[in-house]
């Protein structure tokens, strides 16, 4: 099970320049909930740049990552 630490650590190697918040939503380490600001999201939109995020853990969320709430800014 990854943690929320392992899902911030992905993120940020991930999308370039990402600050990203995350925590275990409620204590089962399959719920998550993550801020992520990055200058790539600029001109995006929302769905675009979760799109991005979500790309990060492929069949993961889903399965080992249940659900992963996101709220994107550009930073």
């Amino acid at each position: 099970m990854p943690t929320a630490e392992d899902i911030q650590h992905r993120i940020e190697s991930a999308i370039p320049d990402a600050r990203a918040s995350v925590e275990d939503w409620t204590g089962g380490g399959d719920h998550f909930r993550a801020t992520v600001v990055s200058p790539v999201f600029a001109g995006k939109t929302r769905i675009e740049q979760h799109r991005m995020v979500y790309a990060v853990f492929g069949d993961e969320i889903g399965g080992p990552i249940h659900a992963l709430s996101l709220t994107t800014k550009a930073d």
